[in-house]
């Protein structure tokens, strides 16, 4: 008796740990999330040399991006659903697997025709991945252990999109554009058997399948889908002046009308939004919307910044953009330490104002910043971007059931990229409106009758004299030229304002949220 007495408090601490099988399997599974969070963003540096390798016009190639976004937002909610028809192994293999078929025959397109369709058909199958991973780190591992294994997933989600155009364009300058895929074949192949054969942390149940909706997950695709078309292409169009951007957004909007109905009155729906009821996975939804607003519209805007007004090769973006990753990369295991003892919604409150911070700072942007004028920036979206993902992540999954947490995570996933997505447009819209508006202005101020506007043409034209008749025109066009620029750098100003109001102004919202309580159950339970 007295050995059964010594032994038994030993035993919860033994739950309490992080089996070391399970560990290696979910690193696995890590690595191919990585892989398709990259790929989102890896070929939008070197879409030049992809557009003159497949011959493709300047209106078909965005469709190289645009096909992968639409496939992909669709599978990321569905993923739940299938992992727990399939369960987790099954689920995840085959989305490695197939993501890594259709990286290669990406790296073998010979048209845009073919690419089109191989990178649709990569989002879609790779999609799954993303929030499997999610959901597995809130069901596989002790509750305990969350402080190491969410800045790890938080870690990958962020700076994959963040690094994506860097290693796109330092691929695509060492070797080909063909690289961005052939790259993942390698590590596609290994990830997928690893998961295959070491992954076993749940059963499949396919008596799901008896009442499977395929109304309601044809209504999805129209609705994601077509809203994802919408928000690409809007800003480019002039929105709804622009017969398909339309028709999408109504499709969009009958999708979702059927989409909701079918959610609320089938048996078994494609997608249960029961997840919302959560307080703290909706307010955790919604932090991650936002979030997704600064990790894809500050991994836009900077890189855009310093290509069309500072004239950087993809390469120079890339090492300018690197402190970012730097930054995240070390403060990920202070973010998960910090998770243990700190409130989660002060360091949500901290990240939140360390956006605003950055933003307001690059709202004195001028022409000639460079490397050391966005420095400061840079650290400050670095650090955030993890002082803001752990907590939320925890927030929103890390309290809720294991049962609830396959669904949820597709749900928790789906409003970043909505929120990237929907922050993107808006982030267009408002740069082509806000330069049009400065554009007028500036033409306002340079008339002939204001004596500034002719002493700087006057100033100008010295330097064209040599060109004779030409002088003239030469001025004036380079007068033009930079009106222009000064024209884009103030609608980043503006848009670098508005993204610090809707940062500090969005933490105030922490208020309204209450302090997570860690939900009973959870991690280690293998089926």
């Amino acid at each position: 008796m007295a050995t059964a007495t010594t032994a038994a408090p030993a035993a919860p601490a033994a739950r309490d740990t992080i089996d070391k099988a399970k560990l290696i399997a979910f690193l696995a599974m890590v690595f191919g999330m990585f892989m398709a969070i990259l790929d989102i963003q890896v070929v939008s540096a070197s879409l030049p040399q992809i557009q003159a390798g497949l011959g493709a016009s300047g209106d078909e190639i965005p469709w190289v991006q645009t096909s992968y976004l639409v496939a992909e937002v669709v599978m990321i909610p569905l993923s739940g659903f299938l992992s727990r028809v399939f369960s987790t192994r099954y689920v995840f293999a085959v989305s490695c697997a197939g993501f890594t078929i259709m990286s290669f025959m990406c790296g073998t397109a010979t048209n845009i025709n073919e690419m089109i369709v191989y990178r649709a058909l990569q989002g879609f199958i790779g999609g799954g991945m993303i929030p499997t991973v999610f959901a597995a780190a809130f069901t596989v591992f002790p509750r305990s252990k969350q402080a190491i294994v969410s800045p790890m997933i938080g870690l990958v989600a962020t700076l994959a999109p963040t690094i994506g155009p860097t290693v796109g364009g330092i691929l695509t300058d060492a070797l080909s554009w063909h690289w961005l895929f052939f790259i993942n074949v390698i590590p596609g192949i290994i990830v997928s058997i690893m998961t295959f054969i070491l992954v076993d942390f749940d059963k499949p149940d396919l008596s799901l399948l008896d009442n499977f909706d395929w109304t309601g997950l044809i209504s999805m695709a129209v609705f994601l889908g077509a809203m994802e078309y919408a928000l690409e292409e809007g800003p480019n169009h002039d929105w709804f002046e622009d017969t398909p951007v339309l028709v999408m957004t109504l499709l969009s909007a009958a999708g979702g009308i059927v989409f909701f109905a079918r959610v609320l009155t089938a048996r078994q729906p494609i997608v249960d939004l029961y997840a919302f009821s959560d307080s703290n996975f909706s307010s955790g939804s919604l932090f991650s919307f936002v979030l997704g607003i600064g990790l894809y519209g500050l991994t836009y805007l900077f890189p855009v910044y310093l290509s069309n007004v500072r004239g950087y090769d993809s390469r120079m973006i890339g090492e300018t953009m690197f402190v970012t990753g730097l930054c995240m990369f070390f403060t990920a295991p202070v973010a998960g330490n910090l998770s243990r003892f700190v409130d989660p919604r002060f360091m949500i409150v901290g990240g939140l104002l360390g956006f605003g911070a950055g933003t307001w700072i690059m709202s004195g942007i001028t022409h000639d910043w460079d490397f050391w004028e966005i420095l400061i920036p840079q650290i400050l979206r670095g650090v955030s971007l993890m002082m803001c993902m752990v907590p939320i992540s925890n927030i929103a999954l890390g309290t809720l059931p294991p049962s609830r947490i396959k669904n949820a995570s597709g749900l928790f996933n789906l409003m970043r990229n909505l929120g990237g997505a929907i922050g993107l447009a808006v982030i267009n819209t408002l740069l082509n409106k806000r330069e049009d508006l400065h554009l007028e202005r500036l033409r306002e101020a340079a008339n002939w009758g204001r004596d500034g506007a002719l002493a700087t043409y006057d100033t100008m034209k010295q330097g064209f004299l040599d060109f004779g008749s030409a002088a003239d025109a030469m001025t004036i066009s380079k007068m033009v030229g930079l009106m222009r620029r000064e024209a884009v750098v103030m609608s980043f100003s503006d848009v670098f304002l508005m993204m610090t109001i809707l940062f500090c102004g969005l933490s105030l919202a922490i208020f309204f949220v209450k302090k997570p309580q860690l939900a009973g159950g959870g991690g280690g339970g293998g089926h």
